[in-house]
């Protein structure tokens, strides 16, 4: 059976610490689908198309990474994809326990889905993709926290 994982999120942006977390989950999954979907308590910055747009130019030499939209409950969406796993990523202590009690729900609506942590990079550990959209809102360098430019903050 194909080992198929799902990491979800509203990737607004795709900073370069969820790349460091689907470069770390590569080696263990036949096949891995970056799955953007809205986040009721987020408001969108970008638009879908660039945010897949994005996410699929970082990864284009990887066979096994897919981008998709997905609308609804992630658990859902796995079940239609015949996933078994969700990935997820943990910076700090804070992001450990709201994944534990996001991981127990999901459990309890789809008992066939583990969901797997994995530990930031150092690196990466600060970053967010709120951080990052305070940087380019406010004209301040945001570079070193994302493999891409996005568009001038006027132009939206």
């Amino acid at each position: 059976m194909e080992k198929i994982a799902v990491f979800a999120g509203s990737f607004c942006p795709f900073t370069k610490g969820h790349e460091d977390i689907v470069r770390q989950a590569l080696p263990l999954f036949d096949k891995i689908l970056i799955a953007v979907g809205h986040n009721t308590k987020k408001q969108d910055v970008f638009s879908l198309e660039d945010r897949l747009k994005w996410i699929d130019n970082i990864f284009a030499a990887d066979e096994n990474v897919y981008t998709c939209h997905y609308s609804g409950l992630t658990v859902d969406f796995c079940r239609s994809v015949n996933a078994r796993f969700l990935i997820r990523g943990v910076r700090n202590e804070q992001d450990f326990t709201n994944e534990q009690t996001l991981a127990e729900i999901n459990k309890r609506l789809n008992p066939d889905i583990e969901t797997v942590l994995f530990l930031a990079s150092p690196e990466w550990r600060i970053v967010s993709s709120s951080m990052v959209r305070e940087l380019w809102a406010l004209g301040a360098d945001y570079s070193h926290y994302l493999s891409y430019k996005l568009p001038d903050f006027q132009t939206l």
